[in-house]
């Protein structure tokens, strides 16, 4: 019997599902927030610009996305990146999204640790996400377990990866919340209203790790005892 057929893809099924409880909690929060405008008519293309001009960041650039909730910083080219909906709306979710991205660019400027480590791992974690896979099906093809070995450890790049956005991205979310609110661009409950939004943002990445964690324990549970004859 294939072993994707085996009790452990249960596993995966829970990963599935996680994933899935998750975007559908920051889809529905972004739902909720884009129609709450903001009180001082602040967008999401205001608040990045603020926050860059506040901090003197007249390297980095702003510029418009497609999508919606595809918003990222590049720290090579240092760009921002906003969509449509972050750019031009005066909603609360478009203001908090822009803020988490400057959240990044701060990170960036300050050299944050985390933020770095990322960066330096992320040529491991390519060839891990594209040759993890290939390479434990065709020990399991061939029954050479080294190099089931190797997909396994390739594999936990991706892992590692995840695990060091988390404290990453939760802490864009920090600095964004403290900027927001030092500035004065929302008001009253309106920090609360992105602070919301931004918890269900980082929840998706803890979905995400969990997600590949339990992919993880799946391929070692299956092939991490195999030895090679």
């Amino acid at each position: 019997m294939p072993f994707y057929f085996d009790r452990t893809y249960i596993l995966v099924l829970i990963g599935l599902l996680i994933s899935m409880l998750a975007q559908a909690n920051i889809q529905k929060k972004f739902d909720k927030y884009k129609r709450i405008k903001t009180k001082k008519n602040i967008r999401g293309l205001d608040c990045a610009r603020y926050i860059l001009d506040t901090y003197s960041y007249d390297d980095i650039s702003i510029k418009k996305t497609g999508g919606a909730l595809s918003d990222y910083f590049n720290p090579v080219s240092k760009e921002i990146a906003l969509s449509d909906t972050s750019l031009t709306d005066i909603s609360i979710a478009s203001v908090a999204v822009a803020a988490h991205e400057c959240g990044h660019v701060i990170q960036y400027k300050e050299g944050y640790i985390p933020l770095r480590l990322k960066s330096y791992i992320v040529p491991a974690v390519n060839i891990g996400s594209k040759l993890s896979i290939p390479l434990i099906l065709l020990g399991v093809f061939l029954s050479i377990a080294n190099l089931i070995t190797i997909g396994i450890f390739l594999f936990s790049f991706v892992l590692i990866f995840q695990l060091i956005t988390l404290p990453v991205e939760f802490d864009a979310s920090k600095r964004a919340l403290n900027v927001l609110e030092k500035s004065g661009m929302l008001v009253g409950e309106e920090n609360d209203f992105a602070k919301d939004m931004l918890k269900a943002a980082a929840l998706t990445y803890v979905a995400a790790t969990l997600s590949t964690a339990l992919q993880f324990l799946r391929l070692w549970l299956l092939f991490g005892n195999r030895r090679d004859d």
